[in-house]
């Protein structure tokens, strides 16, 4: 059972409370059963109900669950209109490590990295980023409200629960950072009203983002102390690390020697690698000592198709096993170019469909009867090689907890110390201060010494380069949302030597247009507020 719990329909916060024209007017209902933020706020546990939505909007996507029925963003299927689904897919299918075969909308456009500014699913991942924005900016407000008149005990939670609340905004302002750049801003300062949100640049944002999280350090429950799925000063520092590693691209300067001090707190606070590597993506993985900061999904009690729920059914088809699931949708796949990164070929299946090369974090399916190795046609699933990874079921293979054979119990790991570790050797790769190169390699083996079992996959001083370390970050992180951002960082997500299948929507791949290494900005947001301006090359 996860820890965390859920809302339903408490409150109705819009997504756009900067466009509201009806600011000067009274609006309450004459209903007392509807519910408002006036009267939502009633009492202390109403405050720890309500922060459970706002990170819930990473989870669920409208108000009554099961997919259908009062969606937060419009202008997409609810099913489709997930932040975790849009996020996984901008970060995923655009890169290396997945392919779909579906046909809905644009969605083929994303490997082939020929998307364009009016793309539906690009829209709806804004559209997620700033809905999650302003929930947090309204939760902020009322909480501040409410601290001139609350003492004691409460007192010190509205502190802890405003200082999540700004965590999970300066999350969703990294997400926007990192894909679309210059973007529109918004706080509590903001009251709801008809305005423009400003522009901002890149470069501001950065230092908005690195503001925030350092004031909120002293504010957060200490690492690893903080209920299960909720944010602590370690989800913080992980966060923190990202932005810095990730500096060069988003302002031109190398931050690395910053990273190191935010990876070495995380990495004394205490996480410790899990002894099973497939822990960290079953239905148990709430039990994972690595986790830092996931995503919980819970099959009786947040149920929508999209988020872990989509990964799981849309991976699966073609004879292979269920894990869990009652079906597969038949959509997302891998290709030749990442399995070769696990020295897999499509002879190992010859007497299997299920294969573990000597580094077991490689979790395959491919039917030499039914299944092609090579995909000549994008829209057929079994074209391509299945991903086994992420299961429905325990580690052990036990039921999932509060099991549902459509709704999935296993959380999204968005940070974990296994990718601490690769973070750290990075910065060390990079020249960054704070750390040395015996550790880094000491870290990485440490992830490879689970990986095969034994010391037969360690490496040396002299194999720790960034090329590497590009395809180690492959074998440990795949489909967990990190290959876009790690691509780009790397210089290799679009006019970079890389090449794989399909790229550039070309059978052996080509290089892309480097404007591409940031998402445009929707067409749609853009007619609408002359603050902003496109991103360069759209």
């Amino acid at each position: 059972m996860k820890r965390i719990a859920f809302l339903t329909p408490l409150i109705l916060i819009t997504a756009f409370v900067f466009s509201s024209c009806v600011n000067d007017l009274n609006v309450e209902p004459i209903d007392p059963n509807v519910n408002t933020l006036n009267n939502v706020f009633k009492d202390q546990a109403a405050y720890k109900r309500a922060l459970a939505k706002v990170y819930a909007s990473y989870a669920i996507s409208g108000q009554t669950g099961g997919g259908g029925g009062s969606p937060d963003i419009s202008g997409i299927d609810e099913n489709f209109g997930n932040y975790i689904r849009q996020y996984w897919g901008l970060q995923e299918l655009s890169t290396d490590e997945a392919i779909i075969a579906w046909d809905d909308a644009t969605i083929k456009d994303f490997h082939w990295q020929t998307w364009s500014p009016n793309d539906v699913f690009i829209t709806a991942l804004y559209s997620r980023i700033f809905y999650t924005v302003a929930l947090s900016n309204e939760f902020i407000r009322n909480v501040n409200n409410a601290l001139g008149s609350a003492s004691g005990t409460m007192l010190n939670d509205l502190k802890a629960y405003k200082a999540e609340a700004r965590f999970i905004r300066a999350l969703s302002y990294w997400h926007a950072i990192d894909l679309f750049g210059n973007v529109p801003f918004v706080t509590e300062d903001d009251l709801p009203g008809a305005f423009f949100p400003k522009r901002i640049t890149r470069a501001d944002l950065f230092n908005y983002i690195e503001k925030e999280l350092k004031e909120i350090e002293s504010e957060l429950v200490p690492a690893r102390q903080n209920e299960y799925a909720r944010a602590d000063r370690g989800a913080a520092w992980f966060l923190l690390a990202k932005l810095y590693l990730n500096a060069r691209v988003y302002v031109g300067t190398e931050r690395n020697s910053d990273a190191l001090t935010q990876i070495n707190k995380v990495i004394a606070a205490g996480y410790s690698l899990d002894s099973n590597y497939e822990r960290a993506f079953s239905a148990d993985n709430h039990a994972s000592p690595e986790i830092v900061f996931p995503i919980a999904f819970d099959g009786q009690h947040t149920q929508q198709y999209g988020g872990m729920t989509f990964i799981l059914h849309a991976s699966n088809g073609g004879g292979m096993p269920l894990f869990g699931i009652d079906g597969g949708w038949g959509g997302i796949r891998t290709i030749k170019d990442f399995v070769t990164k696990f020295n897999v070929r499509e002879s190992d299946f010859a007497a299997t469909t299920q294969y573990r090369s000597a580094d077991k974090r490689g979790m395959f399916f491919f039917d030499r009867s039914s299944w092609q190795w090579e995909i000549t046609n994008v829209g057929t699933f079994t074209h391509g090689v299945g991903v086994t990874k992420f299961k429905n079921v325990t580690s052990t293979g036990g039921a999932a907890p509060n099991a549902h054979a459509t709704f999935v119990s296993t959380d999204f790991p968005m940070f974990r110390l296994a990718d601490a570790y690769l973070m750290y050797a990075e910065a060390v790769v990079r020249g960054g201060a704070g750390g040395n190169t015996a550790t880094a390699v000491g870290y990485v083996n440490s992830l490879r010494q689970r990986a095969y079992g034994n010391t037969s996959g360690n490496i040396t001083a002299a194999n720790l380069t960034l090329d590497f370390l590009l395809d180690e970050r492959g074998r440990e992180l795949y489909w967990e949302g990190h290959r876009r951002t790690d691509l780009v960082r790397f210089g290799q997500f679009t006019n970079g030597t890389y090449v794989w299948e399909w790229k550039g929507k070309v059978k052996n791949g080509i290089q892309t247009s480097p404007h591409r290494d940031l998402y445009p900005i929707p067409i749609n947001d853009l007619n609408a507020n002359p603050n902003l301006r496109q991103n360069p090359g759209y």
